[in-house]
């Protein structure tokens, strides 16, 4: 028996504005009765289209589904579109009192339902949510061809979660819930988002290839390095990337300061952590 809070049993059992809105504004629909989940919200603007004055839903679901489909249509009645955009799968949760971490992919279809319709109440892309085959607009690989879910998709949720493990991403999408063939692809798009792969590289430099570690070395130096020379008015330019030498040339007031040894070993300690274990700076002088 899953533990839910008084909350979620009380919109489950009574749920605020279920049915349709004939002359709605916008309607969004995802899932699938396939999946076991599938959600229709209706929004209805006032006379200046700014502003949400009513939203009803149909779900197919369970409790958990329909509880946070009642939770979002009271949370973004008089909110503006935007404003409606800004409400996250977490605030529902958090309305209803929390969720079992088993049932968060109901709170994550609510916030797909609304943005699905905004988008095509806007007139532009739809968000890369599913595919179920019929929307060949959307971009996006499939990773989970069990309940169509796309790359960007789970990414964009695993970022917004802060998701750390497979399980907990079959928790709030579905995804690798049924034939667990994605699992993998699943961890891999995990250590995307989260920067795993830098903290990984070290320990398994082999499986880095030449091409991906001269990317992370540049996004290292954009994000991580650069910005610290500039807090000391100081800079430093990528010269080249040779095998597993790099060579870097100091700027502004980095450049022929007598601390610049050091700071190129401090260079090299930073890539070594992030990127891979073998990595040498080169100072030279341009």
């Amino acid at each position: 028996m899953w533990d839910y809070t008084d909350k979620v049993k009380e919109h489950f059992l009574n749920p605020r504005n279920v049915g349709d809105i004939p002359d709605a504004d916008a309607v969004g629909e995802v899932g699938s009765l396939a999946c076991g989940d599938a959600l229709k919200l209706f929004i209805k603007l006032d006379d200046n289209k700014e502003r949400i004055v009513d939203a009803k839903f149909q779900t197919f679901g369970c409790g958990s589904a329909i509880a946070s489909s009642s939770a979002l249509t009271e949370m973004i009645k008089g909110k503006t579109l935007d404003e409606a955009l800004g409400v996250t799968n977490q605030e529902i949760a958090d309305f209803l009192g929390g969720l079992p971490e088993e049932k968060m992919h109901c709170s994550v279809m609510g916030q797909e339902a609304l943005e699905v319709a905004i988008a095509k109440y806007r007139g532009g892309p739809l968000p890369v949510h599913h595919d179920h085959g019929h929307d060949q607009e959307q971009e996006g690989e499939i990773v989970c061809k069990c309940f169509g879910l796309t790359d960007g998709f789970l990414k964009k949720v695993i970022a917004q979660n802060r998701l750390h493990t497979a399980e907990q991403v079959t928790h709030f999408t579905k995804a690798g819930g049924a034939c667990g063939g994605c699992i993998p692809k699943i961890k891999e798009l995990i250590a995307e988002v989260l920067g795993e792969q830098k903290q990984d590289a070290p320990k398994k430099p082999e499986k880095l290839t030449n091409l991906r570690k001269m990317q992370l070395i540049q996004e290292v130096l954009e994000n991580e390095i650069r910005p610290q020379l500039w807090t000391d008015g100081g800079d430093l330019e990528l010269i080249d990337i040779a095998g597993t030498v790099v060579q870097i040339a100091f700027r502004k007031a980095c450049a022929g300061c007598a601390s610049s040894g050091y700071t190129a070993k401090f260079v090299e300690q930073k890539l070594r952590d992030l990127v891979s274990d073998d990595i040498t700076v080169e100072e030279v002088a341009q």
